[in-house]
């Protein structure tokens, strides 16, 4: 019986390989430029768009190798402006992205996993349980098709990617980097890695790789409690990496990168939302060199009994971190009405 040699993603050949390729099949070495630029900065979702390569080639390509790529199924308008889209992939899963438009900013909030592992106690997300990780062509086409939509839907290009959907972007390091490689290379989407920010619930080994590999992007840290025992209770992760690895690890990534890190804080109704509890942040704040605390108004989810503080509770935290030199934002939920906000997306369609 003949083997039959399994078909390869095109996309995950590196410009050289592409070169070997076709000089291979005897093709000139132009041919791979052409498909590479066809296969990231045109985003072409089939071999036969190539339309500048001979029909006999389009056909070799089409036997030789697979070009599976991500699709919208179904996508949902906040009355806000905000665009949820859940993407299916070739093999049938589903996973969530987000365009957040501004005056002044086009945003996508891109997911890395299929699900998570993490099991925060806040998130949707969480309760789902991680069913892959996404491939770094399949992060790339979220971002093409959100930047898509923002030129239809507003007629302006993303300014801003921040991987805060679905998954821990660190617990898919490889991908992640290389999606991100391929977003802000200029034969790719071209975008500033100053524009980029992952957003991580706190894998300290990880978080010092990335100071290793000297990143240019942005790192924010989903703090949500500034002492163990409080962070524990809500979030796992932080049994096996705690504040003090933590600590230690931004230290380390500023270090080596020169980049300070931004702290995320959702606040919930009597758990996290005291002065004493902003007494603790500002002086985790003061270990650290971060630029900003992000003050996250919490979204409802069914599966969890947390709820949002009152607007008096709110302004006398933002007060006592102002009042002790805290770079503070509130930031207030986009796209809640459509299960779109922070911590909200689950797959879940209307």
């Amino acid at each position: 019986m003949i083997e039959t040699k399994a078909k390869q993603n095109i996309r995950h050949l590196s410009r050289p390989e592409l070169e070997a390729y076709f000089a291979e099949k005897g093709q000139p070495r132009f041919r791979a430029g052409q498909v590479y630029e066809w296969l990231w900065s045109k985003q072409a979702r089939t071999f036969g768009e190539m339309t500048n390569l001979s029909k006999d080639l389009r056909v070799a390509l089409e036997e030789n190798f697979l070009l599976p790529v991500l699709t919208v199924d179904t996508s949902q308008f906040s009355g806000d402006g905000t665009i949820k889209s859940r993407f299916r992939t070739a093999d049938n899963h589903l996973v969530e992205g987000v365009l957040i438009p501004t005056d002044e900013r086009q945003t996508a909030c891109v997911s890395s996993q299929i699900g998570c592992s993490l099991s925060c106690k806040f998130c949707a997300t969480g309760y789902m349980g991680r069913k892959r990780n996404l491939d770094y062509d399949e992060i790339y086409d979220e971002v093409a098709l959100l930047n898509q939509q923002a030129e239809t839907s507003y007629g302006k290009k993303l300014t801003n990617i921040v991987f805060m959907g679905m998954g821990e972007p660190l617990l898919n390091y490889k991908n992640v980097l290389s999606a991100i490689e391929r977003i802000s290379a200029p034969d790719g989407l071209g975008m500033s890695p100053r524009r980029i920010t992952v957003s991580t619930a706190g894998v300290a080994k990880m978080i010092r790789q990335l100071g290793d590999d000297q990143v240019r992007f942005k790192l924010a840290l989903s703090l949500h409690a500034a002492n163990d025992a409080k962070r524990s209770e809500i979030m796992p992760i932080n049994d096996s990496n705690n504040l003090k690895a933590l600590i230690d690890a931004l230290n380390h990534f500023y270090k080596q990168t020169g980049t300070q890190v931004t702290f995320e804080y959702i606040l919930f109704n009597q758990f996290n939302d005291s002065l004493q509890d902003a007494d603790e942040l500002v002086k985790l704040y003061r270990k650290v060199p971060a630029d900003l605390v992000n003050i996250i108004e919490y979204n409802p989810i069914d599966a969890a009994k947390f709820s949002k503080p009152d607007e008096e509770t709110i302004r006398q935290f933002m007060d006592y971190l102002g009042k002790h030199k805290v770079n503070a934002r509130l930031r207030r939920s986009r796209g809640k009405d459509i299960d779109a906000a922070c911590g909200q997306l689950a797959n879940k369609a209307s």
